[in-house]
């Protein structure tokens, strides 16, 4: 499943619904990567101001991965209306 993020709320808001499909607690997570609950918690919490290694590291370490997409500018901008030669 993949899940659109836009802001750090949104990402709060993966990274705990993420930990919590694995049914682990904040305490688990940080063992498995060596922080302390108070660290994971903190980055659930405000993951804005988290830097990237440790958000890509939880990510990881709860069986996801990050994934940057761009939009196909085909889908982003308006169609333009094509006009039949019979029109000309």
């Amino acid at each position: 499943m993949n899940y659109p993020v836009d802001t750090p709320i949104q990402l709060a808001a993966v990274l705990r619904s993420m930990r919590r499909a694995k049914k682990l607690t904040q305490t688990d997570v940080g063992k498995k990567m060596g922080v302390s609950l108070k660290r994971i918690s903190s980055i659930e919490l405000n993951p804005g101001v988290t830097a990237f290694d440790q958000i890509a590291r939880l990510v990881a370490s709860l069986g996801g991965r990050l994934v940057v997409s761009i939009e196909d500018d085909a889908k982003s901008q308006p169609k333009k209306s094509v006009r039949s030669r019979a029109s000309w």
